[in-house]
């Protein structure tokens, strides 16, 4: 059976599509459809696969090639890939309806922690009314230097136009809770991403998937690089928690950019910055170097890690004493 690599452009739960990788890098239909070891959800959108078909039109996963990073969100319970090989992760907020402050402090400490850079678009900004709020709530972020562009997707072209630089040659994940304008900015780029996933749905006769659905889009022209290298956009459902249970302590406090020029200065090396003595990161925060709503978010993650990691000790002591207790004697 023939193998050959292929890039994972769809996913819906545990039902993937696929496009052939030509030589040149380049993918193309048509769609794939993919199968998983054991019908695990093992893919993420934006994997390069190698493939075996079992039909024209069907093939399983053999290997999945080295990622360069896997975005994804995770509790004490279970984990949702998003996206894998992304670039940069686009934080889609609006003025209205209200944006969620904590999510948002969450999708920057992941695109730090997987080294991934990150874009702020603040939507529905002719919403002049619920403005200075929505400014307010990302004005730390712009300090530290994450770049934020308000833009209006239905009534300010000229706006849009101004963000697609920062989408050539890349390939950027559409993240943000409902209601943001999410596929508004998509259909504003993508002018035919509707058609393509109505033609997803239709390969896979799973139109029910897809409010749970991660899709790739090829970018038009417009989306080529210098270098001749075309954008994508990976488009992720609207959430409105974005769990990184998944990552331990020391992770987060490096994940955390205004933390990185006082770690190490606490009297205490394992210091958890709540009420211990000599601590350099409040210290910090009293000195308005460091928000108190960062503080707290940290604080947050760091008992969600810690409650994650009794959660996955008691399941591993729980099999262990499966594994070893003496089988029972069968009914006679």
């Amino acid at each position: 059976m023939e193998q050959f690599r292929a890039l994972l452009i769809a996913s819906y739960g545990r039902h993937y599509l696929a496009e052939r990788i030509a030589a040149d890098g380049s993918h193309s239909g048509p769609f794939i459809q993919v199968s998983t070891p054991a019908k695990q959800h093992v893919g993420a959108v934006g994997d390069r696969l190698l493939l075996e078909s079992t039909s024209p039109d069907q093939a399983r996963i053999i290997q999945i090639e080295e990622r360069r990073n896997l975005l994804y969100r995770s509790d004490a319970f279970k984990s949702k890939l998003i996206a894998s090989n992304v670039d940069q992760i686009l934080v889609v907020l609006a003025t209205q309806p209200a944006f969620s402050p904590d999510l948002l402090g969450r999708a920057v400490v992941a695109a730090e922690a997987h080294d991934i850079g990150l874009h702020i678009i603040l939507n529905k900004c002719d919403l002049q009314d619920s403005l200075p709020m929505a400014r307010k709530l990302v004005e730390p972020y712009a300090r530290m230097g994450y770049p934020v562009t308000e833009v209006s997707a239905k009534f300010d072209p000229v706006s849009m136009a101004s963000l697609q630089s920062a989408l050539c040659g890349k390939v950027s994940a559409l993240v943000g809770q409902s209601g943001m304008g999410k596929s508004t900015l998509l259909n504003a780029w993508v002018p035919d991403a509707a058609a393509v996933t109505q033609e997803y749905s239709v390969r896979l006769d799973t139109g029910k998937h897809t409010t749970t659905a991660c899709r790739y889009y090829d970018l038009p022209e417009w989306g080529r690089d210098q270098q001749g290298q075309l954008g994508a956009l990976i488009d992720s459902p609207g959430f409105q928690e974005f769990g990184l249970a998944h990552l331990s302590v020391s992770e987060l406090q490096h994940a955390f950019r205004e933390f990185k020029s006082v770690l190490g200065q606490c009297r205490f090396h394992n210091c958890a910055h709540l009420s211990e003595p000599d601590c350099a990161i409040r210290d910090a925060v009293e000195k308005n170097q460091i928000t108190a709503e960062r503080l707290n978010l940290f604080r947050q993650l760091r008992s969600d890690s810690k409650t994650a990691d009794v959660q996955l000790q008691g399941i591993t002591q729980a099999k262990e004493r499966w594994s070893t207790s003496p089988t029972k004697s069968s009914k006679k």
